[in-house]
Parts: structure tokens; sequence; C-alpha cells
């Protein structure tokens, strides 16, 4: 069963939890204040706590406090024991981080129900991280090598064949290997910095203050950077032709260095997803507290079950289709824009083409 820590400076109470809990079959840990409270969880790492909110040294909120503040306690679980449980208390302890109040007397039922309920919690929480988990290395597996060498191979290819060759080639077909050693450079070094950039978003995605440090912000005039960065990628992928651009001046609540990189990621799905020749749209309207930005396609399209499983190193039919990408730049947008207090929404249908709609603040002020 579990370890449970048991912080209440009132021994009889304190012993009075302890054989309850015991009785079935969990390990009582206790400790006399939160001071000890605190030693005690770093010793032990228990599998939940019950902490009483009035002690001396160090009080039930201090020693919520320190321990949401330790990556290794963050998640779990945290009962409050009080005898003058109001609402105020509750608000307070539940913006602090405890998952559940017991006031002061209690019954044997009362205590075994909201320990259970929350190590039952915790438990399909754990499942469910350790699942998704295992689907992400499994797509990384599959995806990340062939994301990386597919262009470094591209770039060896061509390089070897010039100096192997080198004697007989014209320079035509020298300016056109070149061409090809910078396509696939390019490519290589995209797959490298979104690789880097979600490690990033991954490692401060529970700092919300270094998070919105970051990655939050404000542009002030969107519309011409993105026409020009818009063009130019059209442009080098050979699809400047297939472009329609419908963008309506406004501020945008988000850095202009992530608005780019927002459209570049959803401007290269579309144009990856898409044949020559078929439109991509990129549109952009505002009203006073927002702008919606829009990228489509006509290209192959998703099934919903399909839109619902994207994610990063999430992939769809290998078998079929070559130009396939990691999934990472669209797991990427979708932190970018929730960080900046933006939706985005995907509407797709097989066959048809796909729509990404994008809708973000039109000023920090009106960001929560």
């Amino acid at each position: 069963m579990a370890t449970i820590l048991v912080i209440e400076d009132e021994q009889d109470i304190c012993e009075i939890i302890s054989e309850i809990l015991s009785e079935a079959d969990h390990t009582v840990v206790t400790a006399a204040n939160g001071r000890l409270g605190v030693e005690q969880a770093q010793e032990t790492a228990p599998d939940l706590i019950i902490c009483d909110i009035m002690m001396p040294e160090l009080d039930g909120y201090g020693v919520l406090t320190y321990l949401r503040s330790q990556p290794r306690f963050q998640t779990v679980p945290f009962i409050f024991l009080t005898a003058k449980a109001d609402k105020q208390q509750v608000r307070e302890g539940m913006n602090l981080g405890a998952d559940d109040y017991l006031s002061k007397p209690f019954t044997i039922g009362e205590l075994l129900e909201a320990v259970e309920a929350r190590l039952e919690k915790q438990q399909l929480w754990e499942q469910s991280s350790n699942q998704r988990l295992g689907e992400l290395r499994r797509n990384l597996t599959r995806s990340l090598p062939h994301e990386l060498l597919t262009p470094l191979n591209g770039i060896l290819g061509y390089a070897t064949f010039l100096c192997d060759e080198h004697e007989d080639i014209e320079p035509e077909e020298v300016y056109e290997m070149g061409l090809g050693i910078r396509h696939s450079g390019e490519r290589l070094y995209h797959s490298i910095q979104n690789f880097l950039l979600y490690a990033q978003l991954e490692l401060i995605k529970d700092d919300v203050e270094r998070s919105r440090e970051l990655f939050t912000g404000q542009t002030e005039q969107a519309t011409k950077t993105l026409a020009v960065r818009i063009k130019a990628m059209a442009n080098r992928l050979q699809r400047l032709g297939d472009l329609e651009i419908s963008l309506q001046d406004s501020p945008v609540a988000m850095p202009e260095t992530w608005l780019v990189k927002v459209i570049e990621e959803l401007l290269d799905n579309a144009f990856k997803f898409s044949e020559a020749g078929t439109p991509v749209r990129v549109a952009l309207t505002a009203s006073p507290d927002q702008v919606q930005l829009t990228v489509s396609d006509r290209g192959r399209g998703l099934e919903p079950e399909q839109i619902k499983r994207l994610g990063a190193y999430e992939q769809f039919d290998r078998k079929l289709y070559e130009q396939q990408g990691s999934g990472l730049g669209l797991e990427i947008v979708k932190r970018i824009v929730n960080l900046n207090q933006g939706t985005l929404e995907i509407e797709s249908e097989p066959g048809e083409g796909t729509q990404v709609i994008l809708t973000l603040p039109t000023e920090l002020s009106s960001m929560v």
C-alpha cells in the first residue's frame, strides 16, 4: 500500500490517524510540527501527506508552500486537516496546491475515503503520464532518426559526389548540387532548432514566470513583418504562385519572434502536406480585442481521430506518404499560443484539406 506522512502537533489525534491508516495496511510516518514534517517528507518521499494547518514553528500553509516548490513533491497528494475550515481557508489552501480538506472531528470512513480517493486519482494520473511518456518514446524512436538522417544523407551524398567527380562536373551541376546541399542543411537546421526549442519548453513548462518571461509579449504592427516572411518562405519552397495572403494590420499579444515562428511552422505544414499548384491561404482578421490568424491548404487532410492524437513526434500514414515531419512544429505552436492566452483550432477533412485557426488577444492588458 501507500506511505503516508501525517503532520499533526496534537499527539492524540496523530495517534488516532496513524492507527486508522495502519489498520488499512498503509505505512504511516508522523511529525509533530511543520518543520519536522518537511524533514520527514524529504527523508521518506511519501505517497500522500496529511497536514494540520495550525502548528508551531511552521504552519500547514508554510509546509505546503515549501513542498510544492520542490519538483519531487509537486504532484504528491496533500490533504489539509483543520478544526476551523471556512471558505477562505479552503480557497487559500487550494490556491497553494492542496488537494483536499478534512475537518475535525472526522469519522473513520471520512478519513479513509479521502485518502483512498486521492491515492486512486494519483495512480490514474501516473498511469496516464507513463502511457503518454511511452507513446512519446516510441514516436521519438520512429521519427527523429528520419528527420535528422534524411537531410544529413542528402548533404553527404552531394558532398561525396562532388569530391569523387569534381574533374568531370559542369558548373551548372555544381550549382544544382550546392542548392541541394543548402536545402538539406536548412532542413536539418530546422529539425535541430525545433528539437531544442521543444526541449526548452518542456523543461520550463511548470515554471510559469520563466515561461511568460521568455515567450510572451507584444507585436504592435504584425502585417509588414509577416508578409515579408510568408512570401520568402513560399519562394524558398517554390510555392509563391500558390500563396494567397490577406492580412489586416493589428497589434498582437505575442512577441514578433514567436509570431513569425508560429506562422512559419503552420506554413511549413501547409506546403508540406499539399501538392504544388494547390492554394495555401494565410489570413489575419482583427477586432478591437482579438485577432484571428488562419492558415489553410487543399492537402490530404486528417481524420477526426488523427486530429485528437496530434502531438510531438506523432505521425500518420508513413507508409503511404514520404513527407511527414516530426509533429514538433505544431506542438511548439500550441505551447506558444497557450502561453500567450490564445487558442488553436484545427478543421480538416480527408481529401479536402486542413485549416488551422489561431485566436490571440490584441493587447497584453487583455491577457489574464
